[in-house]
């Protein structure tokens, strides 16, 4: 059994928070590729990592979330998957074997594309498009791949599927983002993403993203009360909702009221509680001493 889960069946731990909001405030322009900076500035993704492992978290996330081919062909990077993806698990992999007991993950996004019948992708055409971003996150030494953000059932199962053909036993944690209605774009319900998902062997599963801590602890009740044996929940809540200051979206949630969140999806019985859009080292700081 992974190691991952032994941490598991032991305890409640945290995940890291937001990547984009702290690349942002270290310079990051809108319409620039994140991706790049794990070549270009590896030294401000290490210092991010540092600041979130340092703050407590277990599990810290890799600078990924856009590194499909289609994502990275925005920038005119598409030959660069491989390359970009594995400097982006290295630079993870340094600052998590300087914290003992701290996993990497993956990180793996939406590819930008609808399934059929809406889109053109396909789930063979889906497992080929991140088995290839899946490769460079294995060769830079992730402990589990997050697949994040989702609406689309099918394009989880093309990860899961990814993963099963490049790394087989690898840990798989899946959130979705249930934002319309307490639903995903694409309809998914918190309980039918558990059940679909633990169908197809993935054993950590739960929702990211959304419209603040309270809507979250509502998606993680229905998370909770859906899940079968063996499968572990991860709730990863935006800080608050984004408020337009000057030209620029700042979001309201204190590290305060994410302290509170946290407590109260742990008596829920979640097991990871993590962070989204909008939160720094300071919200997994106040996260890890509430669960504690």
């Amino acid at each position: 059994m992974s190691i991952i889960y032994e941490a598991l069946e032991k305890t409640v731990l945290a995940s890291d928070g937001a990547m984009g909001t702290m690349l942002q405030e270290a310079g990051l322009v809108d319409g620039g590729a994140p991706e790049l900076w794990n070549v270009e500035k590896p030294e401000e993704i290490e210092k991010i990592l540092e600041a979130y492992a340092s703050a407590g978290a277990s599990f810290i996330t890799t600078n990924t979330f856009g590194g499909t081919r289609g994502r990275l062909a925005m920038h005119g990077l598409e030959a660069r998957v491989h390359e970009l993806n594995k400097a982006g698990a290295e630079i993870a992999r340094k600052v998590a074997d300087r914290h003992p007991g701290t996993f990497v993950m993956g990180d793996i996004g939406p590819s930008g594309d609808l399934m059929e019948p809406m889109g053109t992708l396909t789930l063979e055409s889906g497992q080929e498009l991140f088995a290839e971003q899946i490769r460079g996150l294995v060769a830079g030494g992730v402990d589990a791949i997050l697949i994040e953000t989702m609406s689309d059932l099918g394009e989880v199962e093309a990860v899961v599927k990814a993963v099963n053909e490049v790394a087989p036993g690898l840990p798989i944690i899946a959130t979705m983002s249930f934002d319309t209605n307490l639903r995903t774009m694409m309809g998914v319900k918190p309980a039918m993403a558990v059940t679909q998902l633990a169908a197809l062997g993935v054993r950590i599963i739960g929702a990211n993203c959304g419209r603040g801590v309270d809507e979250m602890l509502q998606i993680a009740k229905e998370l909770v009360g859906a899940r079968p044996e063996g499968v572990f929940i991860i709730t990863q809540s935006n800080a608050g909702l984004p408020k337009l200051q000057g030209d620029v979206f700042i979001y309201d949630g204190t590290p305060e009221e994410m302290a509170r969140y946290a407590h109260e999806v742990k008596e829920l019985g979640v097991n990871i509680v993590g962070s989204c859009c909008g939160s720094s080292p300071a919200h997994t700081a106040a996260i890890v001493a509430s669960i504690k």
